[in-house]
């Protein structure tokens, strides 16, 4: 077995494994200058915890990030602090400024609430910066296909239905049509005013694991025209919908409703049991920016779990409380030249 499939295998024989965590996600963040190392813990019988952690020198500071990680029984109190203990002794070893985790823990169930505690206890700080999306939206797909769409909202059925009238058909993008489904993704971050990365990085990580057999990417189109895309990325009996887009054209032939139950559908034919449609609002609230995401997700019948969120362990806390205070004014700066870029280059056609 390969290293490769033997990190693999120790994380599918945990729970709730998460395609972060997997080696194919460190080797592409290798390629994208940071490094990773990888941590098990075992009793005789058996793996107990993993954890990959990714670094990055950034000027004269140092990052680490383990992400969605932790993988572990969280329940199991001296476990998690065997693990913690590891994680602090490795970011003062490493002299990082801070060591950040987003484990996908449940912050409203009881052992969310533990977890928490323990955190504050060991000094982990509450992070002022989330790298993924603090909350999700989950949908159980074991069930029966008839059953899942009967569990939809009765609009969400008839968008379906109407789409497949209206010859709205869905396929599976091949690897030399993934600038096709970036330029999809531009598209939308400009008409939705979210900031996104170079092309180079997506098409990266979409052919990196379309190569390993963990990605599909689908778009949905009608005449041969593209009108939205979604690319999954899956590990095991879990797919996450990590990156999709819309175009502004023929909305009215709903590609987007479609494009949801195709995935729902395919990702059940590849064996996954449950569905994390990546991202929901930090409150439930209408005035959220992400509430017009969560109603559509909601549509399809996900339910909105709460997560703890990350947390950073920072050896040198002076040091990380005013990079903290710095670090907001420095994102701001590089938004505005980001969107003058972008204003430059429309206006240059």
């Amino acid at each position: 077995m390969t290293e490769a499939a033997a990190w693999d295998a120790a994380l599918l024989a945990l729970p709730n494994p998460h395609v972060l965590q997997s080696w194919t996600w460190g080797l592409l963040k290798e390629s994208q200058g940071w490094q990773a190392a990888r941590f098990l813990w075992r009793d005789d019988a058996r793996i107990l915890a993993a954890a990959q952690i990714l670094t990055q020198q950034r000027g004269r500071l140092r990052f680490g990030y383990v992400p969605k990680g932790p993988v572990l029984d969280w329940g199991n109190m001296p476990l998690v602090d065997e693990v913690f203990s590891l994680l602090e002794c490795y970011a003062r070893e490493q002299k990082l400024l801070l060591l950040k985790l987003d484990p996908d823990v449940h912050a409203d169930a009881p052992l969310g609430k533990a977890v928490l505690a323990r955190l504050e206890k060991r000094r982990w700080w509450n992070s002022f910066e989330q790298i993924q999306f603090r909350n999700t939206m989950m949908l159980d797909v074991r069930p029966d296909l008839d059953t899942l769409m009967a569990q939809m909202k009765s609009k969400w059925r008839y968008n379906v239905r109407l789409a497949v009238r209206k010859e709205v058909t869905v396929r599976e993008a091949r690897l030399d049509e993934l600038p096709l489904l970036y330029q999809m993704y531009v598209e939308t971050s400009e008409r939705d005013n979210f900031v996104i990365r170079e092309q180079a990085y997506y098409l990266d990580v979409w052919r990196s694991f379309m190569e390993v057999g963990l990605a599909l990417p689908l778009v949905a189109e009608a005449d041969g025209i593209p009108l939205a895309m979604a690319v999954l990325l899956y590990f095991e009996a879990q797919a996450w919908y990590m990156y999709g887009a819309s175009r502004s054209i023929q909305r009215n032939l709903m590609p987007n409703h479609l494009l949801q139950w195709e995935i729902i559908r395919r990702i059940k034919a590849l064996g996954c049991t449950t569905y994390d449609l990546w991202g929901a609002p930090d409150e439930l609230n209408e005035s959220d920016p992400m509430w017009g995401v969560y109603r559509f997700k909601l549509g399809f019948g996900a339910t909105f779990v709460p997560h703890i969120g990350a947390f950073d362990y920072a050896p040198n806390p002076w040091l990380y409380h005013i990079y903290g205070f710095l670090r907001p004014r420095i994102i701001a700066l590089a938004h505005r030249r980001y969107w003058t870029h972008v204003e430059n280059e429309l206006a240059n056609g």
